[in-house]
C-alpha cells in the first residue's frame, strides 16, 4: 500500500506507476468542475477525465500498494424489485433468485477458507491471522470477524481473513451486503475481491474492486478498483465523504445496506442507495479486462499497516466487523 507519486499517461488516463517523476510528454488537463458544491455526476462520455477526490488504498494478496485515481464514471439505475422480508426484518428476495449467498447460519468451510499468517502479504499490518474461533464465530445469524489485543504467534494482535478462492467466483451481478464495521485507532475492515487468476498473472494484473473498506474512526466508507495497465498499476476509488460534490453521513458501526452492481458496462458502489464509487469499464482495454473474469470475495479486518498508520488504540479490543449476509444475483 505504498503511495506512490509518478504517473503516466494510458490511453488519455492518468494511472500510477511509482518513483516520483512523470513521463507523460504533455501535461493532462485535470477537471476539477465537481470540486465545489453538489455537482452532477460525470456521464459516461467523460472516461478521459482525472479524478482528484480518491484517498483510498488498496488490499492485496502478495504485493505492495500505490493510489492514484482517474475516472471513468457513468450513471445507472437504482430501481429495486419486490421484496420479501428477512431474518432481520431487512428487504430481501426469494432464495431461488440468487447465484449464491451465505446467510452465516454457520461458517460454511465449502465456501470459504482461513487465510492465516502475519504483516498482510505486504501491507505491514500487525495482526496474526488465524482460524481460530476467538477471531471468527457466528452468533445468532451473524458472521463475527473480531480483532484482539493479544500475543499470538510473534504478533501483539490477532484477527480473521477468509475468502472463497477456489469455492466461490463469478462473473458481473449485484452483490448486495449487510454489515456493521468497526472503527478505531488503526482498525482496516474491508470487504472486497480479487481476480481468481491471481496465481497465474499476479497482482494488480488480476484485478481487484475494493467494495467496502473503512481506516481508523473516520466513519467514511471507500470503495476503489485496481488493476494493471501499461505494466503499472492503476487505481480510481471513491468514498463517501466526498462523491463529486455529495455526500453521505454514517455511523459505519450500525449495519448498513451495501450494494454492488457489476455488468459488462460498470462497476458501482452504493451504501443505503447512496453511490459512492462507480468506474467504466465497457471498453476493456489498458488492463481494464480484468474486471470482465471471475473474482473471489474477501472478508478480513487488520489491525495497523500502510494505510490507517501504525499508531493503534489498545482500548478498542475486542472490535469486530459483522456481517448477517452476502448474496449475489444475476439478471
Amino acid at each position: 500500500m505504498a503511495r506512490m507519486a509518478m504517473a503516466f499517461a494510458v490511453a488519455g488516463v492518468l494511472v500510477a506507476c511509482g518513483d516520483g517523476e512523470t513521463i507523460c510528454e504533455e501535461p493532462i488537463e485535470i477537471d476539477d468542475s465537481s470540486s465545489s458544491g453538489p455537482a452532477e455526476e460525470p456521464p459516461a462520455s467523460s472516461s478521459d477525465k482525472i479524478a482528484t477526490n480518491s484517498s483510498s488504498s488498496p488490499r492485496l494478496s502478495s504485493a505492495n500498494l500505490s493510489s492514484s485515481s482517474i475516472d471513468v464514471s457513468v450513471s445507472v439505475e437504482t430501481s429495486s424489485s419486490d421484496k420479501v422480508t428477512d431474518k432481520v426484518g431487512e428487504p430481501t428476495e426469494p432464495a431461488e433468485v440468487y447465484l449464491w449467498h451465505d446467510e452465516f447460519d454457520s461458517i460454511d468451510t465449502t465456501t470459504w477458507t482461513f487465510e492465516t499468517g502475519a504483516s498482510g502479504w505486504g501491507n505491514n499490518e500487525w495482526q496474526y491471522y488465524t482460524a481460530r474461533s476467538e477471531n471468527t464465530f457466528v452468533q445468532d445469524g451473524i458472521l463475527h470477524i473480531r480483532a484482539n489485543k493479544e500475543d499470538y504467534e510473534g504478533a501483539k494482535y490477532t484477527s480473521a481473513r477468509i475468502i472463497t478462492k477456489g469455492k466461490f467466483s463469478f462473473t458481473y451481478g449485484t452483490v448486495e451486503a449487510r454489515i456493521a464495521l468497526p472503527v478505531g485507532k488503526g482498525i482496516w475492515p474491508a470487504f472486497w475481491m480479487l481476480g481468481e487468476n491471481i496465481d497465474a498473472v499476479s497482482w494488480p494484473a488480476c484485478g481487484e474492486i475494493d467494495i467496502i473498506e473503512a481506516v481508523n474512526d473516520e466513519n467514511v466508507v471507500y470503495g476503489t478498483n485496481h488493476w494493471q495497465a501499461g505494466g503499472n498499476q492503476a487505481d480510481y476509488g471513491n468514498n463517501t465523504r466526498d462523491y463529486y460534490g455529495t455526500s453521505k453521513e454514517l455511523d459505519i458501526t450500525q449495519f448498513h445496506n451495501y450494494k454492488m452492481v457489476w455488468n459488462e458496462k460498470l462497476i458501482a458502489m452504493y451504501v443505503d442507495d447512496f453511490k459512492y464509487q462507480e468506474i467504466a469499464i465497457e471498453n476493456a482495454k489498458d488492463g481494464l479486462e480484468a474486471f470482465h473474469k471471475p473474482q473471489f470475495f474477501i472478508l478480513n479486518v487488520a489491525v495497523a499497516g500502510n494505510w490507517p498508520g501504525f499508531e493503534v488504540d489498545d482500548s478498542q479490543f475486542p472490535n469486530e466487523m459483522l456481517v448477517d449476509y452476502i448474496r449475489v444475483s444475476q439478471p
